[in-house]
């Protein structure tokens, strides 16, 4: 989805005023670019809202970002996540080595942080393998597929909706949007009427929400991110500070049109549906959907992460009577209900 503003690349760190600085952290590889940290002013040293992924030319721009600001990232007295994705926490813990920092995120994301420590290499994989498999995947392209994360560092703190941040002498507090992953968070500068919205909000491009494993049916993270969206909304039209492109005013604008996005998106999948009287599979639901490039072009990982995209979608639609599962078939499969 495209929106109409005009992209600005922030291309050095920058004093945003009122104790608030941003620094881009590239991501090797990966067309997104960078991660804009944020660091906050506080008595007790700054509060950083991400860190980056774990990379040293990450760790040059972020150490050295930091530094062009004036600030020592030995002086950091915390780092507060907003989700567990590698762009995001990868340089936590080097942050928390560097400067005895607190490490905080929410509990759902940290309960995933737990779960991919205790996970070993050929357990993951194994995991993912027989996920894709489930899903319609060929067997050969579902190793392709396969990627082992390296964790992130264990948080020390752990947030829920609501709580404030430790910043002492301002309000940073804890907005749960899940749908990105299930520990999302924003964070609300109550004193300053911003709002870090991580992955949740960006100013041009829609976050990936996927669902895994592709074939659970008791979650809807498509649900929970619309859910969040109307959430958002409600906090009035504040000025967005996102993980990643650029910063934008009105947040509760952009989410309403990213909700419409997502309800278009949920119409047209249905309409599909209707037309193929076959039960399909989640990978062959996928192979028909609209990415930004054909099918046939995606590689095994992005195919993968389209997949998950699908079944959220197929999620949402079955919670709303819109599609059922075939129950008894491997792998799993969707049709079309009546409207």
């Amino acid at each position: 989805m495209k929106s109409r503003r005009r992209p600005y690349a922030q291309q050095r760190p920058q004093d945003l005023g009122g104790g608030v600085w941003s620094v881009p952290v590239p991501i090797p590889g990966n067309p997104l670019g960078y991660t804009l940290v944020y660091a906050v002013e506080s008595p007790k040293g700054p509060v950083l809202v991400d860190a980056g992924w774990n990379h040293p030319e990450a760790w040059k721009a972020l150490s050295g970002g930091l530094a062009a600001l004036g600030i020592d990232v030995s002086t950091v007295s915390g780092v507060v996540v907003t989700h567990f994705h590698p762009d995001h926490a990868g340089l936590a813990g080097q942050v928390k080595e560097a400067s005895g920092a607190w490490i905080a995120m929410h509990e759902s994301d940290a309960a995933l942080v737990d779960l991919m420590h205790a996970y070993g290499e050929s357990e993951h994989a194994s995991f993912q393998s027989d996920m894709l498999k489930r899903a319609g995947a060929d067997p050969g392209e579902a190793m392709e597929a396969v990627s082992r994360p390296t964790p992130p560092a264990k948080p020390d703190r752990r947030l829920r909706d609501g709580d404030l941040v430790d910043l002492p002498g301002r309000k940073l507090r804890a907005v749960h949007t899940p749908g990105h992953t299930p520990g999302h968070i924003c964070l609300h500068l109550e004193d300053a009427d911003r709002l870090f919205t991580g992955d949740h909000v960006l100013p041009d491009i829609t976050p990936h929400i996927g669902i895994y494993p592709f074939d659970r049916d008791d979650i809807d993270p498509l649900g929970d991110f619309l859910d969040s969206l109307d959430r958002v909304c409600e906090l009035g039209p504040l000025d967005a500070l996102p993980a990643h492109e650029w910063i934008f005013p009105d947040v509760a604008a952009r989410a309403a049109e990213i909700r419409h996005h997502h309800e278009e998106k949920l119409e047209r999948l249905r309409a599909l549906l209707a037309q193929r009287p076959e039960p399909l599979t989640i990978w062959e639901v996928a192979a028909m959907m609209t990415w930004n490039r054909p099918w046939g072009e995606l590689s095994p990982v992005l195919r993968s992460m389209a997949a998950g995209e699908a079944a959220a979608h197929l999620r949402t639609l079955e919670a709303r009577g819109g599609v059922r599962r075939i129950s008894g078939l491997d792998p799993v499969r969707f049709q079309a209900l009546d409207s």
